[in-house]
């Protein structure tokens, strides 16, 4: 079972319910069946704040991905733990459907690249 945790410390109304659905869909369409993932929405200073510490590069941006376990071997009494999808509402605003797949395919071990944007379009086109 993949359990999801949904949290918004953005301040802007966000579709919750909509990103857990595709985050499953895409998990599914990617074989992943068990694991935890986290979703957060943030608001522009803490994206940048985000992206300073973890890429050196001060700027907002519209998601970010911090992998755990993504695809790994693991011993078969220890959960998956996917790790964390952070989104800005405020610069993806209504188009937010395709950086969360681009975030979850990061979790997965998906660089940029074809190969990405490829799986991207058939992921949205899907779901």
């Amino acid at each position: 079972m993949i359990a999801i945790e949904v949290e918004n410390r953005s301040g802007e109304v966000v579709d919750a319910a909509g990103a857990e659905s595709l985050a499953r869909d895409v998990l599914a369409a990617e074989g992943i069946t068990a694991g935890d993932l986290g979703i957060a929405y943030a608001t522009p200073s803490e994206m940048r704040t985000l992206k300073l510490q973890h890429l050196g590069i001060e700027e907002a941006t519209d998601v970010l991905s911090f992998p755990i376990d993504g695809r790994d071997d693991l011993p078969e009494d220890v959960p998956r733990q996917l790790g964390d999808v952070v989104l800005c509402p405020q610069v993806v605003g209504k188009a937010w459907r395709a950086p969360l797949v681009h975030g979850l395919l990061h979790l997965l071990g998906y660089d940029h690249g074809a190969e990405m944007e490829l799986r991207e379009q058939e992921l949205l086109t899907e779901s």
